[in-house]
């Protein structure tokens, strides 16, 4: 299948799109390198340097295409919340933009990134897919916009979707491929790893008085490479069903922060300072996911998401970009 994988260069995207190229779909990226990185593509990988704000670039990069995978959304939550309008124009126009070159170009079927943002504070646990959504944040709150816009695309012009709620993405290629690193990462596990490549002095730590075994929040964590195989499921599905669906892509299982830096210290042999600070505000004490419905639907399973894998992935990827000797303070 000729697939536009949309965002493909960047840190989840460029998971996907090995995936898609191993089981042996013929891919086109297509990106404005915002925060994707070339590096992270094969050398031969088809490339189209655009924006989805731009729709003639879409619209041409739509030719000859069958469907898409569309990973190009902001994604800080923090930011969306400073920045709203930057998330409205760039998530929500950006979609439209992208749904309308397909409906012309006769594409009628979408991978789309979602996110377990959706969903806000839990109101129960696991986390399925019949939780109420009320997002917290102005990023969750377009990926949830951007769902209801494509049941509508569905039902008016036919696009099959796949809407994938990630839980935590993490981890890095286990075969070393993809290591193109993520520019100013703030999600947890890379923030660690940074602080053991030397590249921050510390780690924060935002509270450790909850509910849970260690006192530190808890959540669920999954490896981009079983990501990535979701997405390939996701595109079978939709395709051979002729059918759309929402899914939750969650390992299941919890990890604390403690936890994650404890397995990070005894893999990477670093320190790991870290610094207690008090809570944010807004911040459950876990969060965990059912992925019943995925195994369900897709018989798909993680296979990668368990702690040890996610930081021995990841660090091997920071090693590569940060050696010893480089710009790392613990071996100097």
């Amino acid at each position: 299948m000729k697939v536009l994988v949309i965002g493909g260069a960047g840190y989840i995207g460029s998971h996907v799109v090995k995936a898609l190229r191993r089981s042996g779909h013929a891919i086109t990226v297509f990106d404005n390198l915002s925060s994707g990185l070339r590096e992270n593509l094969q050398p031969d990988t088809a490339f189209v340097h655009g924006d989805i704000l731009i729709p003639a670039q879409i619209e041409a990069a739509l030719q000859g295409q069958e469907a898409v995978i569309h990973l190009a959304a902001f994604k800080a939550a923090g930011e969306s919340m400073e920045s709203p309008e930057k998330y409205a124009i760039n998530n929500l126009n950006g979609t439209v933009n992208i749904l309308n070159a397909m409906t012309a170009a006769g594409v009628k079927a979408l991978v789309f990134s979602s996110s377990a943002a959706v969903y806000g504070e839990p109101e129960y646990l696991p986390i399925d897919e019949n939780h109420p959504t009320r997002p917290e944040n102005f990023y969750g709150f377009t990926k949830l916009e951007i769902e209801r816009l494509l049941a509508w695309y569905d039902q008016l012009r036919g696009v099959r979707f796949a809407a994938l709620r990630y839980f935590n993405a993490a981890g890095y290629d286990p075969e070393g491929e993809v290591c193109g690193l993520e520019q100013s990462p703030a999600n947890l596990l890379p923030v660690i790893m940074e602080v053991a490549a030397g590249l921050r002095q510390e780690l924060k730590i935002f509270g450790t008085d909850y509910e849970t075994p260690d006192g530190t929040g808890v959540r669920d964590y999954i490896h981009v490479t079983d990501l990535a195989d979701a997405h390939l499921r996701a595109l079978e599905y939709i395709t051979s069903k002729n059918a759309s669906l929402t899914v939750n892509l969650g390992s299941e299982a919890g990890l604390s922060v403690q936890e994650m830096v404890s397995a990070a210290r005894e893999i990477t042999g670093q320190a790991i300072p870290v610094q207690e600070v008090p809570r944010r505000p807004g911040d459950p004490a876990r969060l965990v996911a059912s992925a019943a419905l995925a195994r369900d639907l897709l018989q798909w399973s993680p296979s990668f998401s368990d702690g040890p894998t996610l930081v021995r992935t990841s660090w091997e990827a920071y090693r590569k970009q940060h050696p010893p000797g480089s710009n790392s303070r613990a071996d100097r």
